[in-house]
């Protein structure tokens, strides 16, 4: 299930597999209107990016969840989805926070991180609501996705059979799908996915590392825009 899940991702993640499936299937309006809408449309950056996220939000939460429900005929609870624990580690969470401040601050001045960051450009000037907003809630719902099939479906799914080193199984694939970002984030998900890991383990649940990336996320993406002069006459426009 997770080599599926992830060659799902990869694939059906960009835009264009999708046209040429349609067109492979005989649906050559679909493949236009979907062509023209992530290319030509006044939103199209928007779409694409929510096109994206909603990918991952379905292949990371679906595929899984059904494969729990009517496969494994476990509880959603056994696989980190309990609120019960949640805060039993949030002065390590806190500390990880912390960290990160000064690490994005540091890497939003690379030309690599500017390319990458944000998944939904928006232009100097530019109203950030409601575009900017309703990307950032897809994208949070892709964290909940991430965590859940990472630090809930894989890692409390072998940790019966692998004990402790579920965690390491775990980090390996969740390092894979960082590959073309930046090197630094890249060798960062390593430590995060074993400590992030390593807490989904003791705590039972996913939802301080959903916090956790989500905020990281967020700094993220407000430290490209401050770099990239977006806010330049943001109270005006809005």
């Amino acid at each position: 299930m997770t080599a599926l899940v992830l060659t799902c991702t990869h694939y059906f993640g960009d835009y264009r597999y999708l046209v040429s499936v349609l067109r492979d299937w005989g649906l050559d309006d679909s493949a236009l209107k979907l062509h023209r809408a992530m290319t030509i449309h006044p939103d199209a950056d928007l779409y694409r990016a929510l096109y994206w996220a909603s990918v991952i939000i379905f292949f990371y939460c679906v595929l899984p969840a059904a494969c729990i429900k009517w496969v494994f005929r476990d509880k959603f609870s056994d696989y980190g989805t309990s609120f019960q624990g949640a805060l039993k580690y949030y002065r390590l969470y806190i500390g990880m926070l912390i960290v990160m401040v000064p690490l994005v601050i540091y890497f939003s001045a690379t030309d690599s991180f500017l390319k990458m960051y944000p998944f939904y450009k928006v232009a100097p000037g530019d109203s950030l609501f409601p575009k900017f907003f309703i990307w950032e809630i897809f994208y949070f719902m892709q964290f909940v996705a991430l965590e859940f099939f990472f630090r809930g479906f894989i890692l409390h799914g072998t940790k019966h059979r692998f004990g402790f080193y579920a965690i390491f199984f775990m980090t390996v694939p969740y390092c894979m799908i960082h590959f073309g970002k930046p090197m630094p984030e890249t060798i960062a998900a390593i430590i995060a996915g074993v400590v992030l890991g390593y807490m989904s383990l003791k705590s039972r649940n996913i939802w301080m590392g959903v916090f956790v990336h989500c905020s990281v996320a967020f700094m993220m993406d407000i430290s490209a825009l401050i770099r990239q002069g977006v806010f330049i006459g943001q109270d005006d426009s809005m």
